[in-house]
């Protein structure tokens, strides 16, 4: 073939990809088919500080709507299968719920009632389109400065200061606390109990991310509840993997069909740190610094499936990707937990990102890496906007080259 363009060859993909079948086609909500393809094709739509959807607070009830219908609609264009929704981004609330309030990221205004439902209608919506609709939550996180005052004052987290821990400019509910651990439970199961969602998310956010200098201030509930533990360390692990079990049996309980998933920081532990752990040299290591020992919930299986955080290129030097993917796998390997992949689409085309990031081929490389181990079933793509946008063309490679077919959800 003779030699072609970045651009042309973008356009061209492009081409293909809106004169193919929808992916509404798809019967991600009708049932499995014999003999389809069988795959997570995911999008995450992000709303904390709107940084995918609303475009900006403020927008009326039928403009948010449409933007949100837009981002589903690019996700049937691309041949996905499920979008994965944030809603509770900072303890807050996208559907009229019980315990939370309404987000700011909606009307500009905490707690104050947007006029419709978003929850409620992505649901609808994206089960109209064959998506699957997966709840994305944020347990522990209050608020993205640490004023309390900035709080409506009916706030849980204002009824009930010492739940919070301030920490690197933000506003955290503490883990240790087991009254914690069981209101954030409610609050979450309430949007599960109220829309029939496929999928309850969480990300990887669970104690905060390392700020130099700075103390996570657990001390009294430490004292409490860590007696018993041979370190505080051990007592935080603990405290996560009491949510994440609890979480997914309480999930099992309101609607059994839901599955339960995380999409973790990509690195457990370096191997420099543990034998057990992967040939990279990254500077945050979820067992050590979120207190979330990953691994684990994959190898006994108290998680539907795992979505690790990929999001650095192959070749890089302290996270190669081509590393990393096949110790997820085997990792996975012989466990009930699906593993999926967290493609770093926002990096293509950013100009700030290194230069196998400017090449549109380097998310199609990926999946054509992740092909060759069969414990990856599928992708989940950061994130909507980038999508939409598609800077070099790089999501359009992924479809035409790579999901030229609809497929079904794993199940």
């Amino acid at each position: 073939m003779g030699r072609i363009s970045r651009r042309a060859f973008a356009v061209a993909a492009l081409s293909a990809l809106t004169a193919a079948p929808a992916a509404s086609a798809a019967p991600g909500r009708t049932g499995h088919r014999r003999g389809a393809v069988t795959e997570m094709r995911g999008m995450w739509l992000a709303t904390v500080n709107n940084r995918d959807w609303p475009s900006r607070a403020g927008l009326g009830a039928s403009e948010q709507r449409a933007e949100l219908i837009e981002h589903l609609d690019t996700a049937v264009r691309h041949r996905l299968n499920t979008v994965i929704f944030q809603v509770r981004p900072t303890a807050d609330a996208l559907w009229p719920s019980e315990y939370e309030p309404w987000s700011q990221y909606l009307s500009g205004s905490q707690g104050r009632d947007p006029g419709w439902d978003p929850l409620g209608t992505a649901v609808e919506e994206a089960h109209a389109r064959g998506l699957e609709l997966h709840a994305w939550f944020n347990p522990y996180r209050v608020a993205l400065r640490d004023d309390p005052a900035h709080l409506v004052p009916s706030h849980p987290a204002r009824r009930n200061p010492g739940w919070v821990v301030p920490y690197g400019g933000k506003l955290h509910y503490n883990p240790g606390l087991p009254e914690v651990r069981s209101f954030v439970q409610d609050a979450m199961l309430d949007a599960v109990r109220k829309y029939p969602v496929d999928g309850v998310h969480f990300d990887d956010y669970f104690y905060p991310y390392p700020v130099a200098g700075r103390t996570f201030d657990d001390d009294d509930a430490f004292r409490a509840h860590g007696g018993g533990f041979p370190s505080r360390a051990a007592w935080r692990r603990d405290n996560i993997d009491r949510l994440v079990r609890e979480t997914a049996a309480r999930v099992k309980r309101v609607r059994p069909t839901a599955r339960f998933g995380v999409s973790p920081f990509g690195v457990w532990r370096n191997a420099a740190t543990d034998a057990r752990g992967s040939d990279t040299r990254a500077g945050v290591q979820t067992y050590d610094d979120l207190y979330a020992d990953t691994r684990k919930w994959v190898r006994e299986g108290w998680i539907d499936y795992i979505v690790p955080q990929l999001y650095w290129h192959i070749g890089q030097d302290a996270a190669d990707y081509a590393k990393l993917l096949p110790w997820w796998a085997e990792v996975a390997r012989g466990s009930r937990t699906r593993l999926y992949v967290g493609e770093a689409l926002y990096k293509a085309g950013d100009p700030a990102e290194p230069a196998a990031w400017q090449d549109g081929e380097e998310l199609s490389r990926h999946l054509a890496l992740a092909a060759d181990h069969p414990q990856v079933r599928g992708h989940v793509f950061f994130a909507a906007k980038d999508m939409a946008e598609d800077r070099i063309g790089a999501m359009a490679r992924v479809s035409a080259g790579h999901y030229a077919r609809p497929a079904d959800t794993p199940r």
